[in-house]
């Protein structure tokens, strides 16, 4: 694997890539360098036939505090369009992936690390763990964030959440769709191994064409929905996949996955 500075990088035998933001001492804000090694570990993930699903985490005492705001000085308009840009290029990329991405998420998640946790497909968060986008408490906002949280929660939700700047719990962030599940944090490693796991134990090319299909249809209107889906799944149907989890199936035996 290749060598980071601000993140870890390791790959299990269970075909999951495992990505650490790893700026502890920095509560793993993004830096220019650390948005950039994210950016550029999630497309290798992607591209490497060994990995199926990937897991995204913090190390130290939180997932992520957002951008690093010591960078933003000094900058004209274009210098800090084209900063935030590349600060943001993650929360894209996650989403343009074949493979699905688990975010494991404790402590602090905010700002840019509540973006990061909403632009992932799925998330598990510790009893511990608070989001917001704060960004408006310094007189800033977090308009890159807000993006993929007002995708899943209610246009009133994300309002509060992005015009208040106020923090809130595990749970509320459950009830809002924001996360997948809440766990004790002596159970968080376990419980998020175990969903990414179960990804990347099924096909690699159903869960491919699942993930870029639900991310295409909804942007459309619901007959066009319909229709794109069942031109994916006429796709899927004539894969080796599909052909072999069918037989395996009828044979109860354990499929044997090629991808696509």
């Amino acid at each position: 694997m290749k060598a980071y500075q601000t993140i870890l990088v390791e790959k299990s035998g269970s075909h999951v890539g495992a990505i650490t933001l790893n700026r502890p001492d920095h509560l793993n804000t993004f830096s220019s360098q650390m948005a950039h090694e994210l950016n550029d570990a999630l497309l290798s993930l992607d591209n490497d036939p060994e990995v199926r699903a990937i897991l995204i985490k913090g190390a130290g005492r939180g997932f992520s505090a957002g951008i690093d705001v010591n960078e933003m000085f000094g900058k004209s308009t274009t210098e800090h369009r084209d900063w935030v840009h590349s600060m943001e290029k993650p929360l894209i990329t996650l989403t343009e992936l074949n493979k699905p991405v688990v975010a494991q998420v404790h402590g602090a998640a905010v700002a840019n690390g509540t973006g990061l946790v909403a632009a992932a497909d799925l998330a598990v968060a510790s009893d511990d763990a608070r989001f917001g986008l704060t960004a408006i408490r310094i007189g800033l906002s977090c308009l890159g964030p807000i993006i993929p949280v007002m995708r899943l929660v209610g246009r009133k939700q994300a309002l509060e959440l992005l015009l208040g700047g106020d923090l809130i719990g595990a749970q509320e962030a459950l009830q809002m769709g924001l996360i997948n599940k809440v766990v004790p944090r002596d159970e968080l490693e376990k419980v998020s191994w175990r969903m990414v796991e179960g990804l990347a134990s099924k096909s690699p090319c159903a869960m491919q064409i699942s993930k870029r299909s639900f991310y295409a249809a909804a942007e459309m209107d619901y007959r066009q929905a319909f229709e794109y889906m069942n031109e994916a799944f006429a796709r899927l149907c004539s894969t080796e996949d599909a052909q072999e989890g069918v037989k395996a199936f009828l044979e109860k035996r354990k499929p044997s996955w090629k991808g696509c």
